[in-house]
């Protein structure tokens, strides 16, 4: 899902550097500083996942996990999803320096897009949460690779063929990434649910400890 350098236009490069700084810049005026260390495992998780490539045909791919980095972070997604491909084109040479714009637009609009869809949907029942788990892992791989092949397309429209390419080659990506959203959300639901975004329906929430009958007592 990188693009090397060399390889787009410079009009699509400056555009997608100049998206991603102002995504940038909103995501870490919005960043909540008590949250800091969950971005940090976010992008971590971004940044190892991506390193790991299995070859599909004449395509190699790899786990992005954008969809559940963007579900939880919301615009924090987009300075997550940068700092990881910055170390990444440094110390792998994955992408590269100059193309580190349209990366990062490449992979964390499509992060931010399933948040806000699928952030009021896993509050709801079991089957809805579970479903727009999936949908949010899977729509954010297929929109990654259908901006790679825009990206693609309006650099030189001869890479149609390499676009519907990369579009086919993360098929199995988008399934595989929707079964591990669904199992990481409901993983959150049990031992953390204040990391999820939206709102949790009120008999969900914790009470308040009934206060003891002594106390009671003395306050009277």
């Amino acid at each position: 899902m990188h693009i090397s350098e060399g390889v787009l236009s410079a009009p699509v490069l400056i555009s997608g550097a100049a998206l991603a700084a102002a995504g940038t810049a909103i995501g870490l005026k919005r960043l909540d500083y008590d949250r800091i260390a969950q971005v940090g495992v976010l992008s971590s998780a971004f940044f190892v996942a991506s390193l790991i490539h299995v070859n599909v045909g004449p395509a190699s791919v790899h786990l992005i996990l954008n969809g559940i980095v963007g579900l939880l972070l919301g615009w924090s997604a987009v300075p997550a999803i940068l700092v990881a491909l910055t170390l990444q084109a440094i110390f792998f040479q994955y992408g590269g320096i100059t193309v580190l714009g349209i990366n990062t637009l490449i992979m964390a609009l499509p992060a931010l897009a399933c948040h806000y869809l699928f952030r009021g949907l896993l509050w709801r029942r079991p089957s809805v949460a579970a479903t727009a788990s999936f949908a949010c892992g899977f729509l954010a791989v297929f929109l990654s690779a259908l901006l790679l092949g825009s990206a693609l397309y309006f650099t030189e429209k001869e890479f149609m063929a390499v676009a519907a390419l990369a579009v086919g080659a993360n098929l199995p990506v988008m399934v595989v990434e929707g079964v591990i959203t669904i199992f990481c959300i409901a993983f959150l639901k049990k031992v953390d649910p204040g990391l999820l975004p939206g709102k949790r329906p009120a008999e969900n929430r914790q009470a308040p400890p009934a206060p003891d009958r002594e106390e009671v007592a003395d306050a009277s």
